[in-house]
């Protein structure tokens, strides 16, 4: 099936607009790429900061937008929320322009597709009389708790901390702490952070919304999601599975560290640890310290990402204990700066997951079978952490960061009864999530209804 124009089968533009970080700009190329088999025309309109290298993507046209920021700019995590808004106002001009300009040389663009965060696309596609379709990168399950907390603010929040183990009302199994407020935010910063969650999850003008999840995982957030917003919801995912290879290719935000591969390639079978809190989240010393003592005395083997500036306070691995490498030796352990995540995590030396709980980590992990210890850090992690937990019964949530904690935490996962339980549950899972995307499959049948639901779409009056 393919989307086609109405003059000489052409095909139509499709404009995505990720939010660029790398958690968001992977799936995006995803998409672009399961949309560029199916017939379309695919630009990626992205901003200056962390522009994709679109020699990774020669069937992607490649739009530039002033953002503002540029290039280097340091996007810190107490910095982050300024930029969205500055990206936001900046971005629509240029993006108008490149439109017009499309549309005067009688090229029709059949929709664009944005990031729920880079709202500012929907009053550009208001003003062209362009469909809007969103994109969510994260779990329909947090998707959901949102839609539910964001009306309530004012009767759950703020809360004690004698209420941090209550579940939240209605949003079972999710419990006050696992919410993406804290009660200890001062008012000056708490508003804020409100006002970002009513922006970005009010979908305006948006037609459809596309999901990087399955009906087979989220049914029930997923129908609770579709009868609020009252617009087609169409779960897709995981993206990676149905994209090509090609965008599945790294977006050059982190250079990887391919090293590890043949490292992993001297260890015996699910005997390795593999570790990382992925492209954003920054912990505290301490915790990155107990955590190094952890992995020391649970006597297993380990693959541990380390980005630049993930620590607070230290560049790289300077809170490591000293003589931690002496310690652990060569063979035994490894840190880098980054990894080929998917190739780790198929990787048959490798036997668990300890990782913050990203949407796209969580994906990978399940489709290759890998259990998780869970160690969340903020936003929808603390959501999916719950889910994988308490729902799915695939991940092991390791709430205090210690290194009495650690250690037990990973010696019951890689050594224990609990943890080969967990492991057939994730490759029975596994199965049934990857079974979603063949065909008569709920996210290949969901994507016949995405592509359908593209050839319908006109310009409005």
């Amino acid at each position: 099936m393919e989307i086609q124009g109405v003059a000489g089968g052409r095909r139509r533009r499709i404009i995505l607009v990720p939010f660029p970080v790398q958690g968001h700009i992977t799936p995006m190329l995803q998409l672009g790429s399961i949309l560029h088999a199916r017939g379309c025309s695919i630009t990626i309109a992205h901003t200056e900061y962390n522009a994709p290298n679109p020699s990774t993507h020669p069937e992607f046209m490649f739009l530039g937008l002033s953002d503002g920021l540029g290039a280097g700019y340091d996007m810190s995590f107490d910095k982050i929320l300024g930029a969205i808004y500055i990206m936001n106002e900046r971005c629509g001009a240029p993006l108008v322009e490149y439109v017009e300009k499309q549309t005067a040389c009688g090229e029709e663009i059949a929709c664009i597709v944005h990031d729920n965060i880079m709202f500012f696309v929907d009053a550009v596609a208001t003003h062209l009389k362009i469909p809007g379709i969103v994109l969510a990168t994260f779990s329909a399950a947090y998707f959901q708790a949102l839609v539910s907390i964001i009306p309530r603010f004012d009767a759950i929040f703020p809360f004690q901390d004698s209420m941090l183990e209550e579940p939240l009302p209605d949003l079972h199994p999710l419990r006050y702490k696992d919410g993406p407020f804290h009660p200890t935010l001062d008012n000056d910063i708490a508003e804020p952070i409100r006002n970002f969650y009513r922006t970005t999850n009010d979908i305006r003008s948006a037609v459809a919304c596309i999901c990087n999840s399955t009906d087979y995982l989220e049914h029930s957030s997923l129908s609770k999601l579709q009868t609020h917003y009252k617009v087609p919801f169409f779960p897709i995912g995981p993206f990676h599975k149905l994209a090509s290879s090609s965008s599945n290719s790294p977006t050059n935000l982190q250079e990887e560290d391919p090293t590890c591969l043949p490292w992993l390639d001297t260890q015996a079978p699910l005997s390795v640890l593999y570790v990382s809190f992925g492209s954003v989240a920054v912990v505290e010393k301490r915790a990155a310290v107990e955590t190094a003592w952890g992995l020391i005395n649970s006597g297993r083997p380990f693959l541990w990402v380390v980005r630049p500036g993930s620590v607070h306070g230290v560049r790289w691995t300077e809170f490591l204990p000293e003589g931690f490498q002496e310690v652990v030796g060569p063979d035994r352990g490894r840190v880098v700066k980054w990894a080929p995540q998917r190739d780790v995590l198929v990787h048959p030396a490798v036997g668990t997951f300890m990782t913050h709980c990203g949407w796209n980590s969580t994906l990978e992990s399940i489709c290759a079978g890998v259990p998780m210890i869970c160690r969340p850090v903020f936003s929808d992690q603390l959501v999916t952490a719950r889910y994988l937990s308490d729902v799915w019964k695939v991940g092991l949530e390791m709430e205090v960061i210690d290194r009495d904690v650690v250690e037990r935490s990973v010696r019951m996962m890689m050594i224990g009864e609990e943890g080969k339980d967990m492991r057939k549950r994730v490759v029975d899972l596994k199965q049934k999530v990857e079974s979603c995307v063949e065909k008569d499959g709920c996210s290949y049948e969901a994507l016949n209804e995405l592509v359908e639901f593209i050839s319908s779409l006109h310009h409005k009056d």
